[in-house]
């Protein structure tokens, strides 16, 4: 499974992990870190179809699914 969230299309970035002196010298030891989506497994019920989803979702979309409501989000998510 991708670790990608279906609401927010979060996904996995690549990043630097060296201090400012290090990029100064020019001089990378550390190179190239990936930095994963906090993706969270969550079990929401959605009153409109009267039962429960489980989804891998970003914390992000969390707040977005208590903003909007579980079912117009997970719909325009294609979820359900």
């Amino acid at each position: 499974m991708a670790k990608i969230c279906p609401v927010t299309k979060k996904t996995s970035q690549v990043g630097g992990g060296y201090s400012n002196r290090t990029r100064a010298t020019q001089y990378n030891p550390i190179g190239k870190t990936r930095r994963q989506v906090n993706l969270q497994k969550k079990r929401i019920y959605i009153p409109e179809l009267k039962k429960h989803i489980i989804v891998r979702i970003s914390t992000k979309g969390l707040k977005t699914i208590s903003k909007n409501g579980a079912y117009a989000t997970l719909k325009k998510a294609g979820v359900i």
